[in-house]
């Protein structure tokens, strides 16, 4: 089958294979698979034009909803914090579409990002996986459903197993922004990146921030996919709009994978999930870093 935005000629189960196991490991950690969707169709599929990470946000669109729906129907998405992350990362997703065609239309210099962003998100992972000794919820006991509790806007609480958590909206917020900016640029939507945060920086479990990870990604990406559609108009010299094709069919692999993921995370320990993102997160990065300066 021939995709004319990114000229490719594939067997149509290819990408829809790529989507499900992509998205079946890495939706255990509240990620949805497009920051390594993105290295693998530039990699080994050649797809360099802007175009690919309009193309990884409408994965995102098409792969999401199954995951959350899941989370939501085991009571760990949390709506308030759903609702910061979408605040403070829609401007930042549309800033970063702007620059990625404006400044980062070449496929060497984008790759380079690609790879920072990436070490940066597995030196986060790492940090926090040395810092603790065992995970915070042993496999089989990530069962447990979030409550929230009664709070403003400026402040979101919940229990989870028994142990209150706390974290303030503008922190969030402010988070979101920058992450959203970077999000836009890559074509990820920002949840790769929010999602270890919330771990690391705000000391949240990952059985309860998967959720709301993945749902602040999928409303950013459609946001993200209707702002590259229409800066295409003003771009036409430019490959910009989504392979909608492509990207489908990536999100169809991408839609049950993520469902059994999300159905399976809690039987895995948190520190194996990790663990292999931080793996093949180290090795994507380091291959565009050096490729970028010795390829």
């Amino acid at each position: 089958m021939f995709f004319p935005v990114s000229g490719l000629s594939l067997n149509p189960l290819i990408p829809v294979l790529i989507g499900f196991v992509l998205s079946f490991f890495c939706s255990m950690g509240g990620i949805s698979g497009a920051f390594l969707l993105l290295p693998v169709q530039m990699s080994f599929l050649g797809f360099t034009t802007p175009s690919v990470s309009a193309t990884n946000q409408l994965y995102n669109i098409v792969a999401i909803p199954s995951g959350v729906w899941r989370f939501y129907k085991e009571g760990r998405l949390i709506t308030p914090l759903v609702r910061a992350v979408v605040i403070g990362t829609l401007p930042g997703v549309f800033i970063g579409a702007f620059v990625r065609i404006t400044y980062m239309p070449d496929a060497s210099m984008f790759k380079l990002f690609v790879g920072c962003v990436l070490l940066y998100i597995g030196i986060r992972m790492v940090r926090d996986l040395l810092g603790k000794k065992k995970s915070s919820v042993a496999p089989g006991q990530g069962t447990g459903r979030v409550e929230v509790l009664p709070s403003g806007y400026l402040e979101i609480r919940f229990l989870f197993q028994g142990q209150e958590y706390y974290v303030g909206a503008w922190g969030i917020m402010a988070l979101s922004g920058v992450v959203g900016i970077i999000g836009g640029i890559y074509g990820i939507g920002g949840g790769a990146i929010i999602a270890p945060f919330f771990v690391s920086v705000f000391g949240l479990p990952v059985y309860t921030v998967a959720g709301a990870a993945l749902m602040g990604t999928f409303i950013t990406s459609v946001a993200g996919v209707i702002f590259y559609q229409g800066l295409a108009l003003l771009y036409p010299e430019q490959a910009i709009s989504p392979d909608w094709l492509l990207g489908i069919l990536f999100g169809i692999g991408g839609f049950i994978g993520m469902y059994c993921g999300a159905r399976t995370q809690k039987f895995v320990p948190e520190r194996w999930i990790k663990w292999g993102l931080c793996l093949v997160i180290a090795w994507t990065a380091g291959h565009y870093i050096l490729g970028y300066f010795f390829g």
